[in-house]
């Protein structure tokens, strides 16, 4: 069973979303973490519209970035005009000045304005003409890309992709659960009847309470030893990172709150493991030309790292 106010979530997320709702809860998880989730999926499965249904489930303001070449980090962060009316500069913000943004395709623009949203991502500000400014709280980037189409590309180097705590798929539907979107699309579009179930207030709430969760000593040391393991395989040529072992605890605690716990567990940590830390390693040439993939090996390594022996504590 669910936390009663993610439960509500997602029952809100599935009448757009169908059939998706493992997708849903681990988006779910990095907001309650403070993380940010890269989507890597084909185009037409539902990135967007998973996205536009967090954000009006939780009445926050929301806004969509399409990444082009040609697009300059002025126009994702803001820029000074001049008003001629006050004979002064007048600061215009940009769409990261939300709470949750869909940065959709961003491996399509330049490195200068992926940049420019790292600095958002990391520190949640931006600064503009020598002056930071704070990001609303909460603050969620939800970055999109296409795996199969690299023509026009600027794949994201590994500083930015060590600023997402997750990387997630999504799929092609069942065919029930395609048929039963089908059924629902064919007459209006479910997004625009979705009505807010959550303030901002009770998000910021959620966060604090996730941030309380206990993680014991035997369970830090044992993400320590995970993230460790990916640092020593032969076929790996640049692990995990500290900032990963911190994703990697904030994630279970998160989603240990969404089970209703207390504490975090080992199986939270294996269950995550895959999502947290697969995007983090940069595997060696040989390796991946055997075919080896970072989430076969963090697997590999999950039956590899022994797994301490908590005692469950009851609530």
């Amino acid at each position: 069973m669910y936390h009663d106010k993610v439960a509500t979530i997602l029952e809100n997320i599935n009448k757009v979303i169908i059939g998706k709702q493992e997708t849903a809860l681990l988006s779910i998880m990095a907001l309650l973490a403070g993380g940010h989730v890269l989507l890597e999926d084909v185009p037409g499965v539902g990135k967007t519209m998973l996205v536009r249904s967090i954000a009006k489930s939780f009445g926050t303001d929301f806004k969509r970035i399409q990444f082009t070449p040609d697009l300059l980090p002025s126009d994702i962060t803001g820029a000074s005009i001049y008003n001629a009316k006050e004979n002064d500069f007048e600061f215009r913000p940009g769409p990261l000045m939300a709470h949750i943004v869909l940065a959709d395709e961003i491996n399509r623009t330049s490195p200068k304005t992926q940049a420019a949203l790292l600095e958002a991502m990391e520190e949640q500000s931006v600064t503009v003409d020598s002056v930071t400014r704070q990001l609303p709280r909460p603050f969620f980037v939800m970055a999109t890309q296409n795996p199969i189409d690299f023509e026009g590309t600027y794949p994201l180097p590994e500083a930015q992709l060590d600023r997402f705590l997750i990387k997630i798929n999504m799929g092609y539907p069942e065919a029930e659960d395609e048929y039963v979107m089908l059924s629902r699309m064919e007459k209006k579009d479910p997004i625009q009847e979705l009505t807010e179930v959550l303030t901002v207030e009770e998000l910021v709430q959620l966060q604090m309470v996730a941030k309380q969760v206990h993680v014991n000593e035997e369970v830090k040391r044992y993400i320590v030893n995970l993230v460790r393991a990916t640092r020593e395989h032969t076929d790996v040529e640049l692990g995990v990172s500290p900032r990963g072992s911190i994703a990697l605890m904030q994630a279970a605690q998160a989603y240990a709150l969404i089970v209703q716990r207390e504490y975090v567990l080992p199986d939270d940590v294996q269950y995550l493991a895959p999502f947290v830390l697969s995007h983090r390693i940069l595997l060696t040439p040989e390796a991946q030309f055997t075919n080896v993939t970072a989430v076969k090996l963090v697997n590999e390594l999950l039956q590899k790292v022994e797994v301490p022996i908590v005692r469950r504590r009851t609530l």
